[in-house]
């Protein structure tokens, strides 16, 4: 892998992680565009979890404060469990709540999700299903309630949205903001919270994967891997700004077309041999 690719790799990665156009789909996409058979799957492995933290940290930075307010609220309830639940601390349990679903699919369905659905046919069709699903959600919503409105039994209808991304091209993002949007959440609500329900999820998974395989990242793409996480967590930091602040007004057409737009030229590519599974 030359620089100018882990740059590209890296830049791709942070431009799309936020966005619910599915990350793992275009930087799987990218790899095949470059043609990156010079590097052993280990290797690659290695990469795409190192730049992965990038983004991972960025989402940590924007919302610090968030973090920090809520987690010192859960553990001061959590130490007098008789005290008024607050807001924060409710919140607290809603991202633990939400992050159960993908942590026990993920363990229980691991080898299945590695090995059997993570080629471009799976992307090409998730990428244009899911997409549909967004419009549809975006479209009839009734998008009247905040983030306050969350209960125990939306923050498991949102992990099983973030679930779903377990399967490439459905988008992390995209699956827990879909379900916010049919359970009449605003599209700034939804969105933020998906953010905030992805750190412990995205966070402890890529890590798990970082250690798992860093010893494979050999001396001469280390650096490049370095400059790429640095590149992704940078652009990921802009994205998160812009996605919130379009939000307030704008609809997610644009992503949905994207999305659509995306798939139907993949299954081109794949059908005429261009590119291959």
């Amino acid at each position: 892998m030359s620089f100018f690719e882990a740059l590209i790799l890296g830049l791709v990665q942070g431009l799309t992680e936020f966005l619910p156009i599915s990350s793992s789909a275009h930087v799987q996409i990218a790899q095949q565009l470059m043609s990156l058979s010079e590097l052993s799957k280990p290797q690659l492995t290695a990469f795409i979890a190192t730049i992965q933290l990038g983004t991972e940290f960025a989402v940590v930075s924007y919302f610090i404060k968030d973090i920090t307010r809520i987690g010192s609220s859960w553990l001061r309830w959590s130490t007098k469990p008789s005290s008024t639940m607050t807001s924060d601390t409710k919140l607290g349990w809603l991202v633990i709540i939400g992050t159960l679903p993908v942590l026990i699919l993920g363990l229980a369905f691991r080898d299945f999700i590695e090995n059997d659905v993570r080629n471009l046919w799976v992307i090409a069709y998730t990428l244009i299903g899911f997409g549909v699903l967004l419009g549809l959600a975006d479209f009839f919503g009734k998008k009247t309630k905040s983030i306050s409105g969350l209960n125990f039994s939306h923050g498991v209808a949102f992990g099983m949205g973030q679930a779903l991304a377990l399967v490439p091209g459905v988008s992390r993002s995209g699956g827990t903001i879909t379900v916010g949007l049919m359970l009449g959440y605003t599209r700034q609500a939804a969105a933020r919270y998906s953010f905030l329900l992805a750190i412990p999820a995205v966070l402890g998974s890529g890590l798990f994967q970082f250690f798992a395989s860093v010893g494979d990242l050999s001396q001469d793409l280390l650096v490049a891997t370095v400059v790429a996480t640095i590149v992704s967590g940078v652009v990921g930091l802009s994205v998160i700004h812009y996605l919130l602040k379009y939000l307030q007004k704008g609809s997610f057409l644009p992503f949905v077309i994207w999305r659509v737009g995306v798939g139907v030229w993949l299954l081109v590519m794949l059908t005429s041999g261009a590119l291959t599974a």
